[in-house]
């Protein structure tokens, strides 16, 4: 054996390094189907490596409106910004259309991304070009022919109710308009996907009402996935059918939006929800107490309406008894599901706890107040 050859034998063997296999993908993929599959991000900064995403699963559901919510650094843009590959996992795979983001080539990856609309927080609308300028941008840029660029402007223009705007410089719009010249120009393309990154969090209550009844209209009409973050479980509430709830990079809560907000598990989505819910009322509350008084008095009872369908108020008045009183209520309908509750005052007796099975979610007595007060 030569020398050469004796140097070869003697050195250790290297086990090759693991290679990730993607997963498999169906046969059939719908257009507009997003995976998150044991998705992780991290980030190297001068302090050491952060960990943005963390194990995350998820199927967003096609032709939905999907949201993902979570407080400040939850990860939600960077989970967003994996879809048309703005970020790569730094473990784990990002599908679309039942393609790898991860694994496109450069034409691929161009392809993909006119497949993918986006609208943004602050707009990003060119000050120097029209609405109808600014439309057509993408389209320009695809080098599609004039005439259908013409044609498609004026199409997404009367879709989002500016066909008046079209000769109109940004600088003349307000918040509203300019995010709706933003959502017509991420429509110009024909994507499946709509990603939407805190889209009305830089407008006031009436025009993010406004925007979120165009996006739900969106949905409907063209079929399109729409996924959008957001730190307002108000705006999860008004157009979302789905939820992704994240914490610290991890999934805290997922599923229907009814399901969620209806019986949220995680207390971080508890502490979300919690703007919305009705507390007690104060004059309520600063005559409560835990015993029932000695001379008589009332019982505070919370019926609590969580996935229900629509409250049957004649058996819930029959079911609490004689002289209950109605305190307060708030109640919601969420993907034809009813949520929220009932505040009654009833007279302290054997049945201060009424029976509501089959009525509500659940019946629990808050405290007692006294008859004089």
């Amino acid at each position: 054996m030569s020398a050469a050859l004796q140097r070869e034998a003697a050195r250790p063997l290297q086990r090759p390094a693991p290679v990730e296999t993607p997963p498999a993908v169906p046969a059939a993929v719908r257009e507009g189907s997003i995976s998150f599959r044991g998705v992780s991000k991290t980030y190297v900064s001068p302090k050491g490596e952060v960990g943005a995403l963390k194990g995350v699963d998820v199927e967003v559901p096609v032709g939905g409106v999907f949201g993902v919510i979570g407080r400040s650094g939850a990860g939600k843009s960077s989970l967003l910004r994996l879809v048309n590959r703005l970020e790569r996992p730094t473990l784990g795979h990002v599908l679309v259309d039942g393609a790898d983001v991860g694994k496109l080539g450069d034409a691929e990856l161009v392809a993909l991304r006119r497949r993918v609309g986006m609208i943004f927080q602050h707009f990003n609308l060119l000050s120097a070009k029209t609405v109808a300028e600014n439309v057509a941008l993408p389209l320009v840029v695809a080098r599609r022919p004039r005439a259908e660029i013409e044609a498609r402007v004026a199409e997404t223009l009367a879709l989002v109710g500016l066909t008046d705007k079209r000769d109109v410089y940004p600088r003349r719009l307000s918040g509203g308009q300019k995010q709706r010249v933003g959502i017509a120009r991420a429509l110009a393309g024909r994507p499946k996907i709509l990603l939407c990154d805190e889209a009305t969090s830089a407008l006031d209550p009436e025009t993010t009402q406004s925007i979120l009844s165009l996006l739900r209209d969106i949905n409907r009409r063209l079929g399109i996935t729409i996924m959008l973050i957001t730190h307002e479980m108000s705006v999860i509430r008004e157009i979302c059918d789905e939820v992704l709830v994240l914490e610290t990079g991890e999934v805290a809560e997922a599923g229907p939006v009814w399901r969620v907000f209806g019986d949220p598990q995680h207390p971080a989505t508890q502490a979300l929800l919690r703007p919305l819910s009705q507390g007690l009322p104060e004059d309520i509350a600063a005559r409560l107490r835990p015993e029932p008084p000695a001379a008589g008095g009332e019982a505070i009872v919370e019926i609590a309406l969580k996935g229900t369908a629509e409250p049957d108020l004649s058996a819930i008045a029959d079911g609490l008894g004689a002289r209950a009183r109605l305190l307060s209520a708030s109640a919601d309908r969420i993907g034809g599901h009813t949520q929220g509750r009932l505040l009654a005052g009833l007279r302290v007796g054997p049945r201060s706890v009424p029976d509501l099975s089959g009525l509500a979610h659940e019946t629990k007595v808050l405290g007692y107040v006294a008859a004089d007060a």
